[in-house]
C-alpha cells in the first residue's frame, strides 16, 4: 500500500516507528500537500460569497491549481520513500571483488542523485505555489486569512525540509560540479521561500 493511502493514524504510526520511511523527505511533501489543501479551502470559502464576487473568477482559477499541486505532493510522499529504498538497496550490493565494488559504487551514486532530485522537486513545487497562496490569502475570504497564512508556512516548511534532504545527499555525490549546481538551486529556493512567506505574514494584522 502507498504511504499516501494510509489513514492519518497509520501514517503517524509508520512515522514514529522503526522504519526509516516515511522520513523527513516524505513529511516535507506532506507539508506541501497540506499547504495546497488549506489554500484550496480558502478558495472554497470565498467562491459564492457576495462580498467577494469581484475575485470569484480568480479563485475559480486558483482552486484547480491547488488541487493539482496537492496531488503532486501526495505522489512525492511515496516517490521520496522509493528513492530512499534505491539508496538502501544499492548499499546492500556485493563488494567482494574490485568489479563488484565499482558496480556498487555506480549504483550508489545513481541512487543518491535520485534521492537528491526528488526532494528538489518537492521544494520547487512548494515555492511555485507560494505566489498563488499569497493571492488567495490577500484577496480571498478574510475570515480565513490565517488559514492561508498556515498554508504559506506549510509551503515554506515543505521547501526548507526538502532542501535539507537534497543537501544531505549532495554531500555524498562524487560529481562535485553537479553538486554545486544543485546547491546553487537550493540556495535560491530557500531565499525565495522565506521572502514569499514573509510577504503574506507581514500583511496580517491581528
Amino acid at each position: 500500500m502507498k504511504l499516501q493511502d494510509l489513514t492519518l493514524k497509520e501514517f503517524l504510526h509508520k512515522t514514529y516507528g522503526k522504519d526509516p520511511v516515511p522520513g523527513g523527505g516524505s513529511i516535507s511533501a506532506l507539508c506541501g500537500a497540506l499547504a495546497a489543501s488549506l489554500a484550496e479551502m480558502v478558495t472554497a470559502l470565498t467562491i459564492g460569497r457576495k462580498k467577494y464576487l469581484d475575485v470569484e473568477e480568480e479563485m475559480k482559477v486558483y482552486a484547480p491549481k491547488m488541487e493539482e499541486a496537492r496531488l503532486k505532493f501526495l505522489d512525492f510522499i511515496d516517490e521520496d520513500a522509493q528513492a530512499y529504498q534505491l539508496v538502501f538497496d544499492a548499499f546492500k550490493l556485493p563488494k567482494e571483488t574490485e568489479e563488484e565494488r565499482k558496480v556498487r559504487d555506480m549504483h550508489i551514486q545513481d541512487a543518491t542523485l535520485v534521492a537528491a532530485l526528488v526532494p528538489l522537486k518537492v521544494a520547487e513545487t512548494a515555492v511555485s505555489i507560494m505566489d498563488t497562496i499569497f493571492a488567495i490569502g490577500s484577496k480571498g475570504n478574510q475570515n480565513a486569512v490565517t488559514d492561508a497564512c498556515v498554508a504559506m508556512m506549510c509551503a515554506r516548511t515543505a521547501t526548507l525540509g526538502a532542501l535539507l534532504n537534497v543537501r544531505i545527499n549532495l554531500s555524498s555525490l562524487h560529481d562535485r560540479e553537479k553538486a554545486r549546481e544543485l546547491e546553487i538551486r537550493c540556495m535560491a529556493l530557500q531565499d525565495e521561500a522565506q521572502v514569499k512567506e514573509a510577504a503574506l505574514l507581514n500583511t496580517v494584522v491581528l
